[in-house]
């Protein structure tokens, strides 16, 4: 078990997300960084869809009330145990009554916290996912605050025992070195966030000058960005005539265009339709890295094909796999 000792920290429990129920009006939640959730359960041992906790404010400290082994992946953060610096993307034993400090990231936005196990919360409508909106699953339907406690599910050792630590002391190269940035994007920072997009039902719609800022241009993520999505700022884009459609289904990654011309991209909280028109997609391999754009940073889009998309999730599932065979020579399958 942990106990909570930060407040207003934005922190919720998250797994894979809830698939399955968009017909009926509920959105997906789940993890805005999969990627990052996916590997700090394959370092423990988990389960790949096994719920931990997702820290977007800074900084975050938790308390351990019994020994277990935990995972810190995600946005770079400067984390320690007591006085122990803490490695990212490095599974890590702590004691009963171990302090854990998560602090400000060098780099990135958020952060996940696994436990051995996972997070203990009721599965909702087949997820352990908080949905803010709705107020359900997760933890009380809420985000953490001071003096919650969270139980650690605990893994079956090969005797048939609950175990709460099975050893502890490597890690994983994290993705933003074994995935590189797709492409080179002419005068983009060092900091801009290059993420792949496919054209959107209404790309042709808009003026050709339109199209090319939106290609061109560094997209800044504005303070009103948050898990529902990124409202971005930049040149304004324009339809060749006004566009009135009625509300339709719409899924995490698609880029929306409101009357303003100022897109917003939708995250795993949005709601499940919207009458705005589409302009792209980001695709789903890049999602990882839209999650941990900052504030105030530029996200820039480049053009891809469906085929260069599939290819994508390829290279992400071969780097997946590494880290899964890599776990499994330093500790034996548990389930």
């Amino acid at each position: 078990m942990i106990e909570v000792l930060s407040s207003s920290a934005l922190a919720t429990v998250q797994d894979q997300g809830r698939d399955g129920y968009l017909r009926y009006g509920v959105g997906t939640a789940g993890a805005m960084d999969r990627l990052a959730l996916t590997v700090g359960n394959l370092l423990l041992g988990n389960p790949d869809d096994a719920a931990s906790i997702e820290i977007p404010m800074f900084p975050f400290r938790i308390r351990f009330l019994e020994d277990l082994d935990f995972a810190i992946t995600g946005a770079d953060c400067a984390a320690r145990l007591g006085e122990r610096p803490v490695l990212p993307w490095w599974t890590t034993h702590a004691n009963k009554g171990d302090v854990l400090t998560i602090g400000v990231p060098n780099h990135g936005t958020r952060c996940y916290l696994s436990l051995a196990g996972g997070v203990d919360v009721p599965v909702v409508l087949g997820s352990r996912s908080t949905q803010l909106r709705g107020e359900f699953g997760g933890h009380e339907g809420r985000q953490l605050k001071k003096g919650d406690v969270l139980k650690a599910i605990g893994l079956i050792d090969p005797a048939g025992h609950v175990a709460a630590a099975h050893g502890a002391g490597f890690g994983s190269v994290p993705p933003e070195h074994a995935l590189p940035a797709p492409v080179s994007v002419p005068c983009a920072d060092a900091g801009d966030t290059v993420v792949r997009v496919l054209p959107a039902a209404e790309y042709d719609c808009y003026q050709p000058q339109s199209i090319d800022a939106f290609w061109r241009e560094g997209w800044k993520v504005t303070p009103q960005s948050d898990r529902y999505g990124y409202r971005l700022a930049g040149p304004t884009l324009e339809p060749v005539r006004p566009i009135e459609k009625r509300s339709h289904g719409i899924v995490p990654g698609v880029i929306q265009v409101p009357h303003s011309g100022q897109p917003i991209i939708q995250l795993r909280d949005a709601q499940p339709s919207g009458g705005y028109p589409k302009i792209g997609t980001v695709i789903e391999a890049d999602l990882w890295r839209l999650a941990q754009a900052r504030i105030g940073t530029r996200i820039r889009f480049v053009q891809t094909t469906y085929q260069e998309a599939v290819a994508a999730l390829e290279e992400l599932d071969r780097y997946l796999t590494r880290v899964r065979n890599l776990v499994g020579l330093v500790r034996p399958s548990r389930h």
